[in-house]
């Protein structure tokens, strides 16, 4: 299987940069694992409505140019399903067996993703109603796919 994250904006915080690289190493002898980042867009901090779509629009565009036409795309958005560690695992176990064995979760800016990012989605996922910066996401993110990874081995980890 090979899993993607997608993520606009690079990574500044040591810390992050360290676990996701920890988890990276720890997902290597089951799945192929990449991380891409695509530039956040300039903006002022103030914007108005019709700014911050394009701002996403063209972050969109710069995720949109990443993904490959076979892959499932699963969309980090507010608005999602809220799936288990378990849940999270079956998905990914299907996937692999009956769908595709291409994953790509995509994380979007401060402001969210575009709606073209979001109609490209076949599933989307929430990790809450609560608020967390986008780069902190990243790294609960790939904890959880290493968890996920784990669970269907049937490997202690998860407990």
């Amino acid at each position: 299987m090979f899993i993607q994250v997608i993520a606009v904006g690079k990574l500044k915080e040591k810390f992050l940069v360290q676990g996701i690289a920890e988890y990276a190493k720890r997902l290597g002898p089951y799945v192929k694992f990449q991380v891409l980042e695509v530039p956040d867009e300039k903006a002022p901090e103030t914007m108005s409505e019709a700014e911050v779509l394009q701002v996403k629009a063209r972050e969109g565009e710069r995720i949109l140019g990443l993904v490959k036409s076979d892959a499932h795309v699963i969309a980090l958005e507010v608005g999602g399903e809220l799936w288990s560690s378990e849940e999270l695992a079956g998905c990914l176990d299907r996937l692999g067996t009956y769908g595709t064995s291409h994953v790509v979760f995509v994380i979007g800016g401060s402001h969210g993703l575009a709606d073209a990012v979001i109609s490209r989605a076949q599933q989307r996922l929430s990790f809450g109603r609560m608020t967390l910066p986008h780069q902190l996401m990243r790294l609960v993110l790939v904890e959880q796919i290493y968890r996920a990874v784990k669970i269907n081995r049937g490997e202690p980890y998860h407990k």
